[in-house]
């Protein structure tokens, strides 16, 4: 999508997956009573930053994600809503992310039913945010958002083409739980397993080389900056969330738990330097794999890349040989299932990160950002170039 870099020669497919989204979007806003539709709406995507500063700001913590909730909406509305969710997501993606959304009941249950974090359920399903920027029916610039404990789900439209769909963020806590007979659900299954046989099907000297530590830290890099920037370390947990508690009691928990979380990763300072997110990406690059590993990273590629519907996917892209050599594999941690790991897969316009390393290894991330365009602002600054100069 955003490698067409002008809005002028967008694909079909991005003005098709476009046009849909804006048709579910007015739908929804349609669906509204004025009070709803006060925190529904936001301001209209622009380049410039200070008036375009809650778009892009995004989360995958169990806060206020900015928007109207599942709760504050009646049924029809809450169906309205999610057609527009699923009208930026694949059909395997919608349903990982609706399992996603469930998994809160799992995590309440694991917890004791007790976590409050400042409001009357802290694991809750029903709190997750939708927010459009803009006139879903206009012919100028609009956005939305989704997002709640782990998903958060950004698209832009510029010109009547789908022009950004990143930062796309899934995780899952428990990232396995039991179900009958037998089976455990694992949302985010073939996301990690697929890594795993990756890396542990390379050469000793290939390996040691895409192995950045033997400890991973604690969560993704590039945390949820608006930017990813040169030697960007882990925030800590208590820092991912739209401001403190009102409760003090409250921010003294999770503060006690974002502490505890850090020093059980047991990463020192040279440990962040060695896997802080670098412009020239660490690892081992595609051209040194072979022909399975090669295929197995564009597996693994496609459970993040088509994420996205098929006709704005960006994956057909690694198609091309070249295209995959520049991609480049790396891990911290140990390769043993159940314990704490983290990877990267870096490359021109691609960053991919998945850390699974909390609540025993029971607690995954994962995240497909484009750096060059998260959020289309590059293509807002383009696009008022144009029509401002």
């Amino acid at each position: 999508m955003a490698d067409l870099g002008s809005t002028a020669r967008a694909g079909a497919g991005a003005r098709e997956v476009a046009a849909r989204m804006g048709e579910a979007a007015a739908a929804w806003l349609d669906s509204l009573d004025p009070a709803q539709r006060a925190t529904a709406g936001g301001a209209a995507p622009t380049a410039q930053e200070e008036t375009d500063a809650e778009r892009r700001r995004w989360f995958y913590t169990p806060t206020d994600h900015g928007g109207l909730t599942m709760h504050q909406q009646r049924p029809a509305q809450q169906r309205a809503a999610m057609r527009l969710v699923a009208s930026g997501l694949s059909a395997p993606a919608y349903g990982t992310v609706a399992t996603v959304m469930g998994l809160e009941n799992v995590l309440d249950r694991t917890e004791g039913f007790v976590a409050r974090f400042d409001r009357e359920r802290g694991r809750d399903p029903g709190m997750y945010h939708l927010r459009v920027f803009g006139d879903p029916t206009g012919t100028g610039s609009w956005g939305w958002r989704f997002g709640g404990h782990h998903v958060s789900l950004n698209n832009l439209v510029v010109d009547g083409a789908l022009v950004a769909c990143t930062p796309c963020f899934l995780g899952a806590d428990p990232a396995r739980s039991p179900l009958l007979g037998g089976a455990e659900l694992r949302p985010l299954a073939r996301v990690e397993d697929l890594a795993r046989e990756l890396v542990r099907s390379l050469r000793p000297e290939l390996a040691a080389r895409a192995t950045l530590l033997p400890r991973a830290p604690s969560d993704i890099v590039a945390g949820n900056r608006t930017r990813v920037a040169e030697g960007d370390r882990v925030i800590p947990l208590a820092g991912i969330w739209r401001g403190r508690f009102a409760d003090d009691a409250e921010q003294q928990r999770l503060q006690a738990a974002s502490d505890a979380i850090d020093e059980a990763s047991g990463l020192d300072g040279a440990d962040h330097e060695a896997v802080a997110i670098s412009s020239a990406p660490k690892g081992v690059p595609a051209a040194e794999l072979d022909a399975g590993q090669r295929e197995l990273l564009r597996a693994l590629l496609g459970t993040y890349l088509d994420r996205a519907p098929a006709e704005v996917s960006p994956l057909a892209r690694y198609a091309d040989d070249r295209a995959l050599d520049e991609v480049h594999v790396a891990w911290a941690g140990p390769t043993a299932p159940g314990e704490p790991h983290y990877y990267r897969l870096q490359g021109p316009r691609l960053l991919v990160e998945w850390d699974n390393t909390q609540r025993g290894a029971n607690h995954a991330h994962s995240v497909w950002r484009d750096p060059t365009t998260d959020f289309g602002i590059d293509v807002l600054a383009a696009h008022r170039a144009r029509h401002h100069a």
